[in-house]
């Protein structure tokens, strides 16, 4: 009975001793640490999701579309929480990939991080941003992800918008693409995190880049109630985003397709065409209207991921570089092209304009003949027919008179460079500032550029004029010894600005290059009201309601300087090309009584490679509303493959067939759109 006894007490010892612990406990946990306990139970009740905007369509001049959304269910994995888990969360990629039908090991290159060594896929954004891994899976199988959660720990599947190109491949490279955002963007760039979904990607090229912001939106926020499993419970608070802004563009759908097409056709009938490209600008303006490259690509490749393949492809010299816009970053040789700039250069330094000038088969240049185009002496002929003949030897004589005026090669005080400075004066030699990213400068070689390109080059030129170039030799010994006699010369006097520098300068050979676009405002500058201006893509940004929030204007940067009166006379000029010039072969046929085309032929020569062919035109002459520009690079002559080209932009723009009969236009009216399309409320456009 005793020991009965003895065992209760050590009972109820314990009991209260238990109990005394838990008041104790109690008290830690609902006074002591009592504001803590219930801040950490808040943060883990609820949850800050940031809703991303939908991004804003771009159209075209009239309202088409040139990029819109479309909705898909997409899948994405969170890395950082999958690589916490036991073997990094292989089970619930084996059990994703069943439901996808994929492979384990090509979801997990989908979601490794890029690097060096590191094939595509792979994930080029931030590691805390959910991964897609497939942006267009079945409803079924977004609901096996989303039924079984507890399956697929950092797995999601929701709907989201991802960007359209109705057009494939036309524009693309003027449009851009879109890509995620790095975690050096998100912490380098202040306030862009704020601002940041999670799911949003970033324009990289084209317009979807210099747009960036305002086509991207502001994201909304949702405060949500969860579960221990993370699964959403409730809502407790919502912002809703606000879409981003619609970029309307001066680009018309219809002609950039017609261009994009002329293109293609002048490659095919050029055996060796490597590339082309194609300017379509409204000529009171300088808005861009079409700006073709070729080859091209379709964008759509950027989406759910790009394999290394296909990044290859399109940065490949074998594929033609269809990433890169030969209408903005394209250089080369002008060829007669740049006359009008030669032109322009002889009247300020005092020629004549109604003078009469020499147009022999060859001029010697110091010591050395430079010949006109096969040899052909053209007799006597003033700067109109100079420029409708294409006269090479005009140009040469006054280049060199030009260079022998400012002291030939010891030139004494500051030289004049009548050439070189008319040039810069019509924009070459400088971006245009268009607005679109990675615009080249083009060059405007002088005697300063050559003493800047001599202290660079001269330590390899003066080593190679010892020692050759063996390499070239075992396939060209001719070509070898030519290269290290000029490696000797340019080791010696390089720096010194040749007389045959300033004769190739004068008609657009040599050192000098520009791009397409270039070459477009310049034309449109002169045909036009003297003004040179910077082009511009984008037109206005609106409201999805059509509220007008922004017009892009298109700014004057600088004018010719050169008479009202000489414009008139170069551009009468230009205006017999297509018809009795260098390009009457490739107009032979057309209505010219409807509509006149002028323009300028151009055939540049390139060491190795064949021509590049070159047209730049405007129409009608009287009151031009179009300034074209078509280069095809290793094209040939100016007149048998640009200026087709461009025939066929004005037949399709005008409503021509190529016998000259009447047919179904792209454009009513042979005019650019003149008002903005008129977006309702609803998001409908009206034309």
């Amino acid at each position: 009975m005793g020991l009965m006894r003895g065992r209760l007490v050590v009972v109820q010892v314990l009991v209260v001793s238990m109990l005394a612990l838990l008041a104790v406990r109690l008290w830690q946990v609902q006074v002591v640490r009592g504001t803590e306990y219930v801040k950490a139970a808040t943060e883990t009740r609820t949850r800050d999701v940031v809703v991303p905007a939908v991004r804003g369509q771009i159209l075209d001049a009239t309202g088409r579309p040139l990029v819109r959304n479309r909705t898909t269910l997409v899948v994405s994995v969170d890395r950082t929480r999958l690589n916490r888990m036991a073997g990094n969360g292989e089970e619930v990629l084996q059990r994703l990939a069943g439901v996808l039908g994929r492979r384990p090991t090509e979801l997990r290159e989908r979601i490794r991080a890029c690097g060096p060594g590191i094939a595509r896929p792979c994930w080029p954004g931030s590691p805390y941003q959910p991964i897609p891994i497939d942006v267009d899976v079945t409803t079924r199988e977004a609901l096996q992800i989303l039924e079984r959660q507890e399956e697929f720990p950092g797995v999601t599947a929701e709907v989201q918008a991802v960007r359209e190109y109705p057009r494939k491949g036309a524009g693309a490279q003027a449009l851009g693409y879109l890509q995620p955002i790095t975690q050096e963007e998100l912490d380098r760039r202040d306030g862009l995190r704020a601002a940041f979904s999670g799911v949003d990607l970033m324009g990289r090229d084209g317009l979807e880049s210099v747009y960036d912001v305002p086509l991207r939106g502001t994201p909304g926020m949702r405060r949500v109630q969860v579960d221990r499993l993370g699964k959403v419970i409730g809502v407790e608070r919502h912002v809703s985003p606000i879409p981003g802004d619609t970029l309307i563009t001066s680009i018309d759908a219809r002609v950039q397709t017609l261009a994009e097409k002329a293109l293609a056709e002048a490659m095919k009938g050029a055996p060796k065409a490597d590339g082309a490209a194609a300017v379509v600008l409204d000529a009171r303006t300088s808005r861009v209207i079409a700006l073709a490259s070729a080859p091209t690509y379709d964008p759509a490749v950027w989406s759910g991921g790009i394999s290394e393949t296909e990044y290859q492809r399109l940065l490949s010299g074998k594929t033609g570089k269809p990433l890169v816009s030969r209408a903005i970053k394209g250089e080369f040789a002008p060829g007669s092209t740049f006359k009008v700039s030669s032109v322009s250069a002889m009247l300020r330094d005092g020629y004549p304009l109604h003078g009469k000038y020499d147009c022999p088969g060859s001029f010697m240049v110091g010591d050395r003949p430079f010949n006109n185009f096969r040899g052909i002496g053209l007799g006597v002929l003033n700067l109109h027919m100079a420029l409708v003949k294409s006269c090479d030897t005009i140009f040469y004589r006054a280049a060199y008179e030009q260079w022998l005026r400012d002291g030939g090669l010891n030139p004494k005080g500051r030289p004049k460079e009548p050439m070189a400075n008319m040039a810069r004066a019509y924009g070459f030699g400088r971006p245009t500032g268009i607005d679109l990213p990675g615009e080249s400068p083009g060059r405007i070689p002088d005697r300063a550029w050559k003493k800047a390109l001599w202290a660079v080059t001269k330590e390899d030129n003066c080593r190679r004029s010892k020692t050759g170039y063996p390499e070239v030799a075992k396939s060209s010994p001719s070509r070898a010894a030519f290269l290290k006699r000029l490696a000797y010369e340019n080791c010696l006097e390089g720096f010194q600005w040749r007389p045959g520098d300033a004769a190739n300068f004068s008609i657009g050979q040599g050192d000098v290059l520009v791009t397409p676009l270039q070459l477009a405002a310049a034309y449109a500058a002169l045909v036009g009201d003297g003004k040179l201006r910077s082009p511009r893509v984008g037109w206005a940004l609106v409201r999805p309601d059509g509220t007008k929030v922004k017009e892009i204007k298109v700014p004057v940067v600088g004018k010719l300087p050169i008479t009202r009166e000489e414009r008139a006379y170069i551009k009468g000029a230009l205006s017999e090309v297509a018809s009795d010039g260098t390009a009457a072969g490739a107009f032979s046929g057309f209505p010219m009584d409807k509509v006149k085309i002028g323009g300028k032929t151009g055939t540049a020569e390139v060491y190795g490679k064949a021509d590049t062919s070159w047209f730049a035109s405007f129409a009608p002459t009287d009151k031009p509303r179009f300034v074209i520009v078509a280069m095809v690079s290793q094209g040939g002559m100016g007149g048998q493959t640009a200026a087709p080209a461009v025939r066929k932009i004005y037949e399709g723009i005008y409503g021509f067939k190529p016998d000259g009969k009447p047919s179904s236009s792209v454009l009513p009216g042979g005019r650019p759109a003149r008002a903005l399309p008129v977006i309702a409320k609803d998001g409908t456009v009206s034309r």
